[in-house]
């Protein structure tokens, strides 16, 4: 294998960025959400990322909310040094708006006596000058989401208010000579109808971003983005699902390097009904994209006796990955001697998309992981210290909506823009229990009566994913008169436009009653069904 070199780089360099700084809060990846549907580019990182770090200037920052009091002992602050960033603006929400505060002097941050939860109305209070520039635009009056319990004490020196409420006299503050901001309430929900012309008028009027951050850009400068890294004689190997993600992952490094791509689809035995002869046949046929299967599933199957736990079967499951793909390369190389496209494998392609980074970040203070993702977290030490095959993720940037649009961009097929993902741990982490052929080929069953389902009443594409776990419990049952006793099916289906936030989709009482008749009739081992309603937060869409 090959030495590492320098890893690539993101798309800052060719887009103006924004900077979110993340405190905790459930509702900051939309603050990103927000400025890219005004085509601007946004990051988050943890609040605790340094400046010095920090790969990037930013064109601004934002500061987010977060469930924290900023003048507890052990709350999180930002690196002082992002303050003393030349012509960076700064916009603080909520705690964000606090943290500002507190900054210039503790006492400007106290308890609230009346909290703030739900709708408010705020009022825009005008001055004149570059302190109008976040509601320019904006009515005086304007409904807003607010969720604190903190409050400003008084005004911070040097700032003046520029928004209240009935209860928040300093619901918003601007800097009488700096570009610095702070609001108390949260713009980028949708429970504040302005909110995302209050963050275009940050992000583009005060910031000077341009909104260029489109797919259609950023396809063309990624192909070549791609050529560039690679270079014109390294070969490399893809892991290939069929899902959105590692379609479009495939079809870019295709467009990018031609035949030095090589896809291979690892078979580890946890797949959907029919998955891999489907994969192939449909990438073969869509993208001209030749993919080898490799057939994995008693190794994998062998690792995973007697692993109950969900953290160790995704990090067993992304090490033998890496382990199969490495052997692949061997191969891939071997064969190519003496072709034109000799060369070293150098590069593993995986499909990582941002809401998999930003649930995998953990630091310490306002966040802990919240599972490992496959693409982010399964990864054995060795890659990580930069051996072996490196990893290219031309997705990492991007939200699935986004990877959809790219899709589009590229020309794949509807059918693949709007399949269903489908974990890269499969269905072990669709299994609440150990991992044995039995049970996977009860939920592989359930599963593919489940989505038939849905297809034949045509709501594939209302809802975002669907799948049916396997709870390893046992409940009781009769059958044939008899006592009986089986496993548990749980039902998921979500409906969401970024994968960090999802609804459960309201199926008609008919569909789940004939749903659950011919799971428990048609699949040997199961006495009950149900359907899993819990939003995402506080659940997750997978079971593990």
């Amino acid at each position: 294998m090959a030495s590492n070199v320098e890893q690539p780089e993101a798309p800052h360099k060719n887009f103006d960025t924004i900077l979110v700084l993340d405190f905790g809060s459930q509702y900051t990846h939309l603050i990103t959400r927000r400025l890219r549907e005004i085509n601007v580019l946004a990051e988050l990182l943890p609040c605790t990322t340094k400046l010095a770090d920090l790969p990037f200037k930013p064109k601004g920052i934002i500061l987010s909310g977060g469930p924290y009091s900023v003048y507890e002992k052990d709350a999180p602050h930002v690196d002082p040094a992002f303050f003393e960033l030349p012509n960076t603006p700064v916009l603080g929400v909520c705690y964000g708006l606090q943290e500002l505060a507190w900054r210039l002097s503790p006492e400007n941050v106290v308890a609230g006596t009346e909290r703030e939860y739900g709708q408010a109305d705020v009022t825009a209070q005008r001055h004149g000058g570059h302190v109008d520039k976040l509601f320019d635009g904006l009515e005086d009056a304007m409904q807003v989401y607010m969720s604190h319990g903190d409050r400003l004490s008084q005004l911070p020196e040097g700032f003046c208010t520029i928004a209240t409420t009935t209860n928040s006299p300093y619901a918003g503050i601007a800097h009488k000579e700096k570009n610095i901001y702070g609001i108390q309430f949260h713009p980028e929900v949708t429970h504040t109808p302005k909110g995302k012309d209050l963050l275009r008028n940050f992000a583009v009027k005060i910031c000077g971003a341009k909104q260029n951050w489109s797919m259609s850009n950023f396809c063309d400068q990624e192909i070549a983005r791609i050529r560039n890294l690679i270079g014109p004689t390294a070969q490399v190997i893809g892991a290939v699902s069929g899902g959105v993600d590692s379609t479009v992952g495939a079809k870019l490094l295709k467009n990018a390097i031609g035949d030095r791509f090589h896809a291979v689809l690892i078979d580890n035995g946890v797949m959907r009904h029919n998955e891999c002869q489907q994969v192939k046949e449909t990438l073969a046929k869509h993208l001209g994209i030749s993919l080898t299967v490799v057939d994995a599933s008693e190794r994998f199957l062998g690792a995973l006796k007697g692993v109950e736990d969900s953290e160790k079967k995704r990090k067993i499951i992304g090490g033998l990955f890496i382990d199969l793909f490495e052997e692949e390369a061997i191969r891939i190389e071997k064969e190519a001697e003496n072709t034109p496209n000799a060369g070293k494998v150098e590069w593993f392609l995986q499909g990582t998309l941002y809401p998999d980074v930003i649930e995998s970040i953990s630091f310490k203070g306002p966040s802990a992981t919240i599972k490992t993702h496959h693409n982010v977290g399964g990864l054995p030490q060795r890659m990580i210290d930069g051996q072996g095959l490196k990893l290219i993720e031309p997705l990492r940037e991007l939200f699935k909506d986004e990877v959809r649009a790219l899709g589009r961009e590229l020309g794949i097929h509807e059918d693949l823009i709007m399949r269903h993902p489908f974990p890269g741990p499969g269905i072990a982490i669709r299994i609440i229990g150990e991992v044995t052929p039995e049970r996977v080929r009860i939920a592989r069953q359930a599963d593919h009566i489940y989505v038939s389902m849905i297809r034949e009443a045509g709501l594939y594409n209302k809802i975002s994913q669907a799948y049916a776990g396997l709870d390893t419990n046992k409940a009781v049952g009769v059958m044939g008169d008899k006592r009986y006793e089986g496993y548990i099916i749980i039902l998921r289906a979500v409906v969401t436009t970024d994968f960090m936030t999802a609804e459960p989709y309201p199926f008609s009482m008919e569909f789940l009653c004939e749903l659950s008749r011919r799971i428990v009739n048609e699949v040997e081992g199961i006495s009950l069904v149900t359907y899993n309603v819990t939003s995402k937060p506080p659940g997750t869409i997978e079971l593990q």
